[in-house]
């Protein structure tokens, strides 16, 4: 059968069928992603709105005032890094927000495998006991050690049948830091829980079936899957400890302020909004530096910021 008849015969393996198909279907799907594309900006110009209402434009108004307020220059941050109370503070928050994350990473893995590997109705209350300060109010949670801390609260008051006379918590470091792991050890359990509960036991079970002791199975294979999780849950520990106000104003003292309570009695103490600008935006530089150092660290070891925000993949 010749080359004519075919076409005759199937129309639509003709090269000009085949063109005006392209031709027409073209235009369609050009005009059907344009569509889409104007209507995923429709849906989302709402939460652009808020964003730029609500946080880049006090972003913005922060960035001006740290240059601006009282006057232009960089008088403010002269005042910052010239002061050695203020990098004192400095050092003193990033400091006791690092220690925060460590307990609550040490505190929080043995947590999370817990609810990872019990049954479900276990890991219901479990789970129940994670969400429970979530619906408390922080304020409450910090008064609650306030009253716990003192000398005269039942755990002194246990304490000194062992002789210890007196706790010497309250308005400390370390009372400013076991308040802060509190609020903060649920944060640092969810992303855990999450990242360890799509984990697949049976590849322990196969090491173990092929010699390893339990121990070589979990740091060979368990740990390094649930690392994502755990890179997680300290990066979201420690940017979140680095803005704490109530915790540290309320347990710690006037000698161990956070840059949150500084540009509290900057802006509201002193009237002096340039020098609270200022520390708003060493804060947020200290911040971005921080996602930023985790970006990179994830990129060269295989995985991304997603990972490491969002659990792991396995």
């Amino acid at each position: 059968m010749s080359d004519a008849s075919n076409t005759q015969q199937f129309p639509a393996l003709s090269p000009r069928a085949t063109r005006v198909e392209k031709a027409d279907g073209a235009p369609g799907r050009t005009r059907s992603k344009t569509h889409g594309t104007r209507t995923l900006l429709l849906v989302l110009l709402p939460a652009f709105v808020v964003l730029a209402v609500f946080y880049f434009y006090p972003m913005l108004t922060v960035l001006v005032a740290s240059f601006t307020d009282p006057t232009p220059g960089l008088q403010n941050f002269e005042w910052f890094f010239g002061q050695r109370v203020n990098l004192d503070v400095l050092w003193r928050t990033a400091f006791i927000s690092f220690w925060a994350t460590i307990i609550c990473v040490a505190l929080a893995y043995p947590f999370s495998y817990l609810m990872s590997v019990v049954r479900p109705r276990t890991r219901g209350l479990l789970m129940l006991v994670v969400l429970v300060p979530f619906w408390t109010s922080t304020v409450v949670r910090t008064f609650a050690w306030v009253v716990l801390l003192q000398d005269s609260s039942p755990i002194g008051d246990f304490m000194k049948i062992f002789g210890v006379e007196s706790l010497g918590l309250i308005r400390t470091p370390a009372a400013v830091l076991i308040g802060m792991a509190q609020v903060l050890l649920p944060f640092v359990v969810l992303p855990m829980y999450a990242t360890m509960s799509r984990i697949d036991m049976r590849l322990l079970t196969a090491a173990r079936s092929l010699g390893a002791r339990p121990s070589k199975a979990f740091f060979s294979i368990y740990l390094p899957l649930s690392l994502p999780g755990v890179a997680s849950g300290a990066l979201l520990c420690f940017v979140m400890a680095l803005g704490f106000y109530i915790t540290p104003a309320m347990l710690g003292s006037s000698r161990d302020a956070f840059l949150s309570t500084l540009i509290q009695g900057q802006v509201q103490g002193l009237a002096q909004w340039g020098h609270g600008a200022v520390i708003g935006f060493v804060l947020l530089v200290l911040t971005l530096g921080i996602l930023g150092v985790a970006g990179y660290v994830a990129r060269k070891t295989g995985g991304s910021v997603q990972d490491m925000v969002g659990g792991s993949k396995a």
